[in-house]
């Protein structure tokens, strides 16, 4: 694809249920293509499927599209496929005028009784029978079954498909319904479309859908079939078994801004040895055609330590904004004052947004929460009731500041034998509640003298009774 050259791509999901993190990638694909050629991305949503689709689907698609960036300015449309049943029904009745379509009565049983074969195709029974429109006649497309389809791929060179073995496909049902082979079509010639790009699991379509652009006098587009994405075990994702759900990523606290560095990494590397990248310059970079045919893996691990990085790089006062949807949710009431001054504390430990609460729940609670691991890990070894005592007589009368509170437990714990490592963890569950948390004497700092006296305190009364 040349990077000056104005194209119209499209991106046409099914309102069907979740969004799939694959078709996240494909529309991002498609995006950055349009930006590169000052050409236009078409949102259609193909909705012919009245039995799977709802309204509340379509409003997730574009919720999702405007959380990775493409909000209404960034394509046209949406559009939909419905609004367009006159242009399909007009399509199918030109193949049949011009003999490129025929009627059919057979069902599948019919096919294998002839063919004595289950798995065999279509036999084209009907080609010649001359059978008009009526109940129980799908309308099927006459396939040259001399020759070959040969489909130009930016991603797979030129794929040659055998015309004997594509069959006459149906495009359109009994019902007057047509298929999504006819109605893609259509669509993308009605919308001028002249690159799609798609995934692989459709290359088998594209000959079929080439023949039809041929029949109905256009040429056909630019195709472009991106690999497919797999899980841990090479397995083709699927949201039956894997976390697919975009929306599920936004609700855990990823960014889209290191989500959508992450799908555009799925098939395609920028140049370098670097994969956290700035969009400008993955929209720069980007080709197509380097796009890699291999199974691509998602890897959520990459994922989120790829979001780590990105919540590392926002300024604190974005990180807090982007914090304050969950924060709203927790289960007490948030002093945004202090949650300011534990914000660069917080945004250096968390990999996703939704860890915040958690994180700094122990600032606004009357008393610290039970984790009783963690109680069992540092309370339950060692000389905890004795440190705890050290610290309680060091800190009655030290100067408030995270240094100084560090080295007076420093101090504490070397009369006992043990590193900072080891005396930090008693104090850290009795005030904290937890072993593992934000940096230890900057938290006692923001906390304060009387709080973190009095929580020691309830630690040693509580470790005196299940002693006594």
């Amino acid at each position: 694809m040349s990077s000056t050259s104005s194209i119209r791509v499209r991106f046409a999901p099914s309102p069907t249920g979740i969004f799939h993190v694959g078709g996240a990638r494909s529309a991002l694909f498609n995006w950055v293509m349009a930006k590169q050629s000052g050409g236009t991305l078409v949102l259609r949503i193909e909705d012919t499927d009245a039995s799977r689709n709802s309204p509340e689907w379509t409003e997730g698609i574009i919720r999702a599209l405007a959380w990775l960036g493409m909000d209404g300015g960034e394509y046209e449309g949406p559009y939909f496929q419905s609004a367009n049943a006159d242009k399909h029904a007009a399509a199918a009745r030109t193949l049949v005028d011009s003999g490129r379509a025929y009627y059919c009565d057979c069902t599948r049983e019919d096919v294998v009784a002839r063919t004595g074969d289950q798995h065999k195709g279509y036999d084209g029974f009907c080609r010649d029978r001359g059978l008009d429109p009526g109940p129980g006649r799908a309308l099927r497309f006459r396939t040259p079954y001399e020759g070959q389809t040969t489909v130009v791929d930016l991603l797979r060179g030129k794929p040659v498909f055998e015309n004997a073995l594509l069959e006459d496909f149906v495009i359109a049902r009994a019902d007057g319904s047509v298929t999504f082979l006819l109605a893609n079509a259509v669509d993308d010639m009605s919308q001028g479309i002249t690159h799609v790009v798609r995934g692989e699991e459709h290359l088998p379509n594209a000959p079929k859908q080439q023949l039809l652009w041929e029949a109905l006098g256009s040429e056909p587009p630019v195709w472009a079939h991106i690999p497919v994405i797999v899980n841990e075990k090479r397995q083709k994702l699927s949201k039956r078994r894997d976390k697919v759900a975009l929306e599920d990523y936004r609700a855990e606290g990823y960014l889209p801004e290191a989500m959508r560095n992450y799908l555009m990494l799925l098939g395609w590397s920028p140049s370098g040895d670097r994969e956290i990248v700035p969009w400008e310059v993955i929209v720069e970079e980007f080709r197509i055609e380097d796009v890699n045919t291999s199974p691509a893996f998602f890897d959520e691990k990459k994922l989120r330590a790829f979001n780590g990085d990105y919540i590392r790089m926002l300024p604190v006062e974005k990180f807090i904004s982007a914090c304050l949807p969950f924060l709203e949710d927790a289960p007490f009431e948030v002093d945004m004052a202090v949650f300011a001054q534990l914000a660069p504390l917080a945004q250096t430990r968390v990999a996703l947004l939704s860890e915040i609460v958690p994180m700094v729940d122990f600032a606004f609670l009357d008393e610290p929460p039970e984790d009783e691991r963690s109680w069992a890990k540092a309370m339950l070894k060692g000389p905890a009731d004795e440190i705890l005592a050290g610290a309680e007589d060091a800190y009655r009368d030290a100067p408030w500041r995270a240094d100084e509170l560090k080295t007076r437990l420093e101090q504490v714990g070397a009369e006992h034998g043990l590193k900072l490592g080891k005396a930090q963890a008693p104090v850290r569950v009795a005030v904290t509640g937890r072993t593992v948390g934000l940096p230890l004497f900057e938290s006692l700092e923001i906390l304060g003298r009387e709080r973190t006296l009095a929580r020691i305190a309830a630690a040693r009364a509580r470790l005196a009774s299940a002693t006594g």
